[in-house]
């Protein structure tokens, strides 16, 4: 791949937000970019913004979709306030997130979704790319949607199933913009559609296009040089909060020799953490679904009780009803790890808004006296070493743990350089010696207190 553009930007960090349609494919266009991203040695974050409503109409705000990705040659700890460049597949996810792009960022935008039906559904009284709304913008107006159809005419698909590819289009532009090659992408094509090779001819086709279109146009002329982020020798993965808490757990369990339970009741946005662990019953990981939170909770409590790595997980409204069964494990000094991933609201609340809502209910949700260890997590890639640590305090000191993330950490990722396990700190559950005559379960331990 050549590139004639010789206007090269060096930049520390870039900003990047797709958003579109729910059907549009942003949260993939973003997953691939994240991963291409990583394979070229950046450093990254990225946060999936899924909309709260279930099959909102199409072309309107409800039902925008968007995935933000932050890259750096420095290490990335947020996924970024404004973004530098906001890719916009139609006039709702632009006028939802034109106020998180900064002055002077690009946007490009599939023009041949700005039609009248499209405009008004979204709110706008007048076609934005043709007024000066975005005149501090360098606006790239791309028809998106026609050259996808183009791109795939030889194969002789119908629009319906050309324009499923027209994110593609969307992503080969920005494999343009930062000089990037084709070949993760194309590696993950022959993956995921493998008995579908004119799916994968179909999307390769697309994203060739996109890459050459944005190359002959000029308000593409210059691209981003980001350099490689300077980074610990070792194993990396693109790794969710979620998916990082579920590995750490399994790592405690490892190093502790205990088997690890999971009594839980699915609830978003915690459930991935359920359903990671079901993945490893290899690693003696058992997990239980419960028919309720208070169900998931009191069957950790009894798992704890036979002498397991217990967890359960659960956001603000689970914790609320696990209150009384935390109490238990408080009052019988048993090990339990309570995750709590947060999301927004009272009661039922805003399950796909991320929120850190529950700190007083964390650290005084009880009744009588209670009291628990409570730790947050900080990063998505950090949660993999507090859910260790809430497990290693939790079994050494025989006492409940409460370990905080939320939304924005559990869904969002960043890169994490995978540790071996022998190197993490010891964790030493306190195990009564069999028939031991002397054996008090609650007598005062002088070195752990």
């Amino acid at each position: 791949m050549v590139k004639t553009k010789s206007n090269v930007i060096q930049k520390d960090a870039v900003v990047v937000k797709f958003v579109g349609d729910s059907g549009d494919g942003m949260q993939l266009s973003g997953t691939l970019f994240s991963d291409t991203a990583a394979l070229e040695g950046l450093d990254l974050a990225t946060f999936p913004d899924y909309p709260a409503e279930i099959r909102a109409p199409h072309n309107t705000i409800a039902g925008v979709s968007g995935f933000q990705v932050h890259v750096g040659a420095k290490k990335i700890e947020t996924t970024g306030d404004l973004c530098d460049v906001l890719v916009a597949m139609n006039p709702a996810s632009l006028k939802a997130n034109l106020k998180w792009a900064k002055p002077g960022a690009t946007i490009i935008v599939d023009e041949n979704a700005f039609d009248e039906a499209a405009l008004k559904k979204s709110g706008y009284t007048e076609n934005p790319l043709e007024n000066d709304s975005l005149s501090g913008y360098n606006l790239v107006k791309a028809p998106v949607t026609l050259l996808t159809r183009e791109a795939v005419k030889h194969l002789s698909l119908d629009n319906k199933s050309a324009d499923r590819s027209k994110n593609m289009f969307a992503l080969g532009m920005m494999y343009h913009l930062f000089g990037w090659g084709f070949d993760h992408t194309y590696e993950f094509f022959g993956k995921k559609f493998k008995n579908k090779p004119d799916v994968i001819a179909a999307n390769k086709a697309v994203l060739e296009a996109g890459f050459n279109y944005a190359e002959t146009i000029e308000a593409l002329s210059s691209v981003f040089q980001v350099s490689k982020a300077k980074m610990e020798p070792g194993r990396y993965r693109n790794i969710t909060g979620n998916v990082a808490t579920a590995w750490g757990f399994l790592a405690a369990s490892e190093r502790s020799g205990r088997p690890l339970f999971l009594g839980s009741y699915p609830i978003t946005p915690a459930t991935e953490i359920l359903i990671e662990l079901a993945k490893y019953k290899s690693l003696g990981a058992k997990v239980f679904q419960a028919e309720d939170e208070i169900a998931g909770i009191c069957s950790a409590i009894g798992a704890s009780y036979t002498g397991s790595l217990a967890l359960t997980s659960t956001s603000g409204p689970g914790l609320s009803l696990k209150s009384e069964a935390i109490g238990l494990a408080v009052m019988t000094e048993l090990p339990l790890v309570i995750v709590n991933v947060q999301r927004g609201g009272p009661s039922t609340g805003l399950p796909t808004k991320s929120e850190q809502s529950d700190l007083y209910q964390a650290l005084f949700g009880r009744n009588g006296e209670c009291p628990v260890v409570v730790i947050a997590a900080s990063s998505s890639a950090n949660c993999f070493y507090y859910a260790y640590m809430a497990s290693k305090i939790a079994m050494e000191h025989m006492t409940p743990v409460i370990l905080l993330t939320d939304g924005y950490l559990g869904n969002g990722s960043q890169l994490f350089r995978i540790p071996k396990v022998a190197e993490l700190p010891e964790i030493k559950p306190p195990i009564a010696k069999p028939n031991d005559p002397d054996f008090k379960p609650y007598r005062r331990n002088p070195e752990t207190l």
